[in-house]
């Protein structure tokens, strides 16, 4: 966003590559943080934009506008309002509200209406949910606040004070990426070259980077994820734990696509560990199915405006 003017720049995938290139009177905003709305009109704006001239033809067509927004799990009445006067202020006269962790279950296909365990894993960028499902209801659900952003920083920082590097923030990603599919487990490759600024001299400078110093660094953001694990199979009923030996967890959401997570994740729990197909997707997903009505009964929480 332009400071001086107001004036949106760039919204969605381009806006977030902009970080740490901009001018002084350029911000880059996150109206959504953690799956809950912190800046209303931001994210009426974004929103507007990304949708553009779909969403007037839509209302003219619909005038009175039917939308759904996931919360997390663990929202606040506060969290829950500022979903719904997002989607309202858009042009919404009925607003529904569906736990995230619900509808990326049947986004990816878990058997949730089933008297039968499913475990889901929500990966999303500033936090991990993690649930028990069966017969369309959470069982038993943890948030961890820690999430993809939690191993970038710790990524970051190892770089910063074992080897006095500044790493961009668009250079992460692709460090985790050369560290291949086995990169958080100890059959990955040994080591890898990375490209940053020297803290001393502000000049640009490469480094080969021990992987396993790699792994080391992010242990604690993951050790949380693992004890939220942990949790939640002390919490839920052992009938229903023993459904999940052969069924296992499935993970969704953007961070759960972090190169040998999952083999981690397998390694420390014993159970199966599967990555749904296009992750990122499956909330959104989901929520079209329940409002389609293709999934019954639907957990849905319906609030006119």
């Amino acid at each position: 966003m332009n400071t001086r003017t107001g004036a949106l720049i760039a919204v969605g995938e381009f806006a977030e590559k902009m970080t740490g290139r901009t001018p002084a009177y350029i911000r880059v905003v996150r109206p959504v943080t953690g799956g809950t709305v912190v800046d209303i009109e931001m994210a009426q704006r974004m929103l507007r934009q990304l949708l553009g001239d779909k969403m007037r033809r839509t209302l003219r067509r619909r005038p009175r506008l039917r939308a759904a927004a996931c919360v997390p799990h663990d929202a606040d009445p506060l969290a829950r309002r500022a979903a719904i006067e997002t989607l309202v202020g858009l042009g919404a006269r009925r607003v529904e509200l569906v736990d995230t962790l619900i509808a990326a279950a049947v986004g990816c296909g878990l058997p949730v209406e089933r008297p039968e365990a499913a475990m889901i894993m929500v990966c999303g960028a500033a936090a991990t949910q993690v649930a028990v499902l069966s017969l369309g209801a959470i069982v038993t659900a943890e948030r961890i606040p820690v999430g993809g952003e939690a191993v970038d920083h710790a990524i970051v920082q190892h770089l910063r004070h074992q080897h006095e590097l500044m790493l961009p923030s668009q250079s992460v990603r692709p460090l985790q990426l050369a560290l291949h599919g086995n990169g958080l487990t100890a059959q990955g490759p040994e080591s890898t070259e990375i490209h940053g600024r020297d803290v001393a001299t502000g000049l640009a400078r490469s480094v080969r980077v021990d992987t396993a110093a790699v792994r080391q660094a992010i242990q604690t953001p993951l050790t949380a994820v693992l004890d939220g694990i942990g949790k939640v199979l002390r919490e839920c009923p052992p009938d229903l734990v023993a459904d999940l030996v052969d069924r296992g967890i499935m993970m969704v959401g953007g961070s759960a696509l972090l190169p040998g997570l999952d083999q981690m994740l397998r390694q420390a729990t014993g159970m199966p560990v599967h990555i749904a197909e296009r992750p990122e997707l499956c909330a959104v997903q989901g929520l079209g199915e329940m409002l389609e009505g293709k999934i019954a009964p639907m957990v849905l929480d319906p609030l006119r405006a």
